[in-house]
């Protein structure tokens, strides 16, 4: 096996907590203002929003198609799923914090709904390729849904299921994505917040199936 082969493959894998990167007990310094909205993307949500945190592959293009949605009213990126506390990108591209790529999305339930926002996190990634999307291979490419209550994660598994029946339908595998409470969120760095915004010709690896995922979910 080739050293790169290796290094790959280790990238691939989740290590034991016990194993991971030991960080930091500090957190990054991060700006708090949003680039596009203006908003503080560190603020809890308001009595009208709720917030879900997502994976989806690099979290560039991912942050970008919500600021886009109708309803999202905070985006910014960061890291969870793993173990190493506040680790910088440079940590989570290694492999070997646990983390994946992620999004902390925060809308406004009077405009728009968890059903609403799942869809267009189905429907703009391939949740069926395990610790990759496309090109872009990692653990920290995984796709996940980490929510914040019993309710909203029951809410996202039923979701799975039914988008799980289409693609198997047109061809595609069973879905691979996590889906759990959420532990810990870490922001990413300021240069990767809203980094499309800032940098318009910059990299984006989304692409979905081209399936639809199905409207009316129910538990």
């Amino acid at each position: 096996m080739s050293e790169n082969t290796s290094n790959l493959l280790k990238k691939c894998e989740i290590p034991e907590k016990e194993n991971a990167l030991k960080g930091r007990s500090e957190p990054l310094f991060i700006e708090d203002t949003n680039a596009v909205t203006k908003d503080n993307i560190k603020r809890a949500p308001k009595s009208n929003e709720k917030e879900v945190i997502l994976a989806l592959g690099c979290f560039w293009g991912a942050e970008r198609k919500f600021w886009n949605t109708p309803g999202v009213t905070v985006t910014a990126v960061g890291y969870a799923g793993g173990y190493t506390p506040n680790p910088t990108y440079e940590e989570v591209c290694t492999g070997q914090t646990g983390h994946t790529e992620v999004v902390r999305v925060i809308f406004d339930t009077t405009k728009t709904t968890l059903e609403e926002v799942l869809k267009v996190f189905w429907e703009n990634h391939d949740p069926t390729q395990g610790m990759r999307q496309g090109n872009d291979i990692g653990s920290q490419y995984r796709s996940a849904i980490y929510a914040l209550n019993e309710d909203d994660l029951a809410f996202a598994k039923a979701s799975k299921e039914k988008f799980e029946r289409r693609l198997l339908a047109s061809g595609f595998g069973m879905i691979t994505t996590e889906i759990e409470l959420l532990d810990t969120f870490y922001y990413a760095e300021t240069y990767h917040q809203q980094y499309l915004h800032k940098n318009p010709n910059g990299y984006c690896g989304l692409g979905g199936t081209g399936v639809s995922c199905p409207i009316g979910l129910t538990i």
